[in-house]
């Protein structure tokens, strides 16, 4: 077993001189990676895929297509923008996790005022953010519209909150195999990025003009200003959405943990409730001492994590926007009003009028976009409260079934909560708000990992100054956007 790391020590300059507010960590030597090669690639990296099978979802079906009709694919810059402040966020939030095998949660819980405030904090703003069943509802919607051959309405609302119950179980169900929650979610995540992109690679191509892509891909890099009168709400939504939008940025650092990236390969993920039970995750994690071994080990490592995520989440992200803008701006008349399921219906009513099976086939599709973000956001939300509970109380690392119990305890709780509130409020008014959470999510956590890396890494692998300059920048760009949402909220209110 690796030595406790001893902070009262400051001889050892290879190590971090504090430990924050949780226990210290181990110390041991960072593993090897396999060779850097495609077929080692394709093996290692994942979380990535999760990320952006979880991202391409209510921002780029739902709001994406509606910010766009409304206001012209000329204020996707926003959209680009906001991709890359949040690669350069992941990367930073993703550096803690390779050092220490801890998520970044573990860095957070070790800053001022500590573990227990920090765990009620993003508990609490994760379930402002994703405990709405939001995509649950937007998806069975979209499921019985392509059974139906029309887009359900008020006669159809018990039908459709039955449906919404049974995805959630499935849900539940999907998260209870594979031996770790992460291996079940990247094999899912591959299946449906590759059915996804599949549907609209090919229906773009088969009905867009070569133009109209051009004029929609030059809206991703130009910008000629805000419209006026502007709903801050549905552009703080795609600013947010664009990515995978606050504590989705965050949980890639807990998929990195269970997928054994650096020297997370030594603390263990959390395991299924079947096929893992011989899994077992500290509530800590290990440092490696710098040397130039473990530094020539720590670049080939960053190498896999630049590769996961620019080369998969970044690039995912920005075709799933850039496909659903484009398809959505060729063919849906400029100004409609998208909100809610419109797009699709749009989509769907306009491609079957070439072939009427597009009907079915464009709402299918985008009921696999929402249904697989709500199976990620159900484990991010749960993942989110497990760890920091894991983390955060020895009572709860106690318990006879240890974090396992922790887990599927809160994700049949959220499922019934999520049945409960189902028809408090249409699909797209929850997803408007868990999307501005998401905002003020990055905004804090932005400052927060800037903070925790430069305390407890040592400088050897701290980030460079134009990645501390580029995080700052993500926090000040979604606190931009909080601004002008959370005053029109206001107004509204008075």
């Amino acid at each position: 077993m690796p030595s406790a790391l001893n902070d009262s020590d400051p001889t050892d300059k290879t190590l971090p001189t504090s430990h924050g507010l949780l226990a210290p960590w181990g110390v041991s030597d960072l593993p090897a990676p396999p060779p850097f090669g495609l077929r080692n690639l394709l093996k290692v990296i994942g979380p990535g895929a999760i990320m952006a099978a979880t991202s391409i979802g209510g921002g780029e079906w739902l709001v994406g297509p509606a910010a766009a009709v409304k206001y012209s694919a000329s204020i996707f810059l926003i959209a680009s923008v906001a991709i890359v402040l949040q690669v350069i966020f992941n990367l930073e939030a993703i550096r803690y996790t390779l050092y220490t095998g801890e998520p970044i949660y573990g860095g957070i819980m070790r800053l001022r005022p500590g573990p227990k405030f920090w765990a009620g904090f993003y508990t609490l703003i994760g379930f402002l953010q994703l405990g709405w069943p939001a995509l649950a509802g937007s998806a069975a919607a979209t499921l019985l519209g392509a059974w139906m051959g029309r887009m359900p309405g008020a006669p159809d609302q018990a039908a459709q909150t039955w449906v919404a119950t049974a995805l959630m179980a499935a849900v539940v169900l999907v998260l209870s195999f594979g031996g770790t929650i992460e291996r079940m979610l990247e094999y899912f995540a591959w299946t449906m990025l590759g059915v996804v992109f599949l549907f609209l690679v090919a229906v773009n191509v088969a009905f867009v003009p070569a133009a109209h892509w051009v004029r929609t891909f030059l809206g991703f890099f130009s910008f000629s200003g805000l419209p006026h009168p502007i709903d801050w709400g549905l552009i703080g939504a795609l600013a947010a959405t664009a990515g995978s939008g606050g504590i989705g940025n965050l949980t890639v650092t807990n998929w990195m943990r269970d997928k054994g990236f650096g020297m997370a390969s030594k603390v263990g993920a959390i395991p299924s409730a079947v096929g893992g039970h011989s899994i077992q995750l500290s509530h800590v994690g290990i440092v490696f001492p710098v040397s130039d071994e473990n530094l020539a080990r720590w670049r080939e490592w960053m190498r896999y994590v630049h590769a996961d995520q620019i080369w998969v989440w970044g690039l995912f992200c920005f075709f799933g926007m850039y496909l659903n803008v484009n398809l959505a701006t060729a063919i849906v008349p400029h100004g409609t009003d998208l909100q809610g399921l419109a797009a699709g219906a749009y989509q769907a009513e306009y491609l079957s009028r070439i072939w009427s099976g597009f009907w079915f086939l464009t709402l299918f599709n985008g009921f696999w976009i929402l249904f697989k973000t709500q199976l990620g956001n159900t484990d991010i939300l749960v993942r989110t409260i497990t760890d920091a509970v894991w983390m955060s109380s020895e009572r709860a690392r106690e318990w006879r079934m240890g974090i396992r119990a922790i887990y599927y305890g809160i994700l049949v709780a959220f499922s019934v909560w999520g049945i409960l509130v189902i028809r408090s409020a249409s699909p797209f008014q929850l997803f408007k708000i868990l999307a501005n959470m998401a905002g003020i999510v990055l905004l804090i956590a932005g400052v927060q990992i800037f903070l925790v890396n430069r305390r407890f890494l040592p400088a050897a692998v701290r980030p460079p100054l134009w990645r501390e300059v580029g995080l700052l920048l993500c926090s000040a760009f979604y606190a931009f956007f909080a601004y002008f949402v959370v005053r029109d909220l206001l107004r509204s209110l008075l």
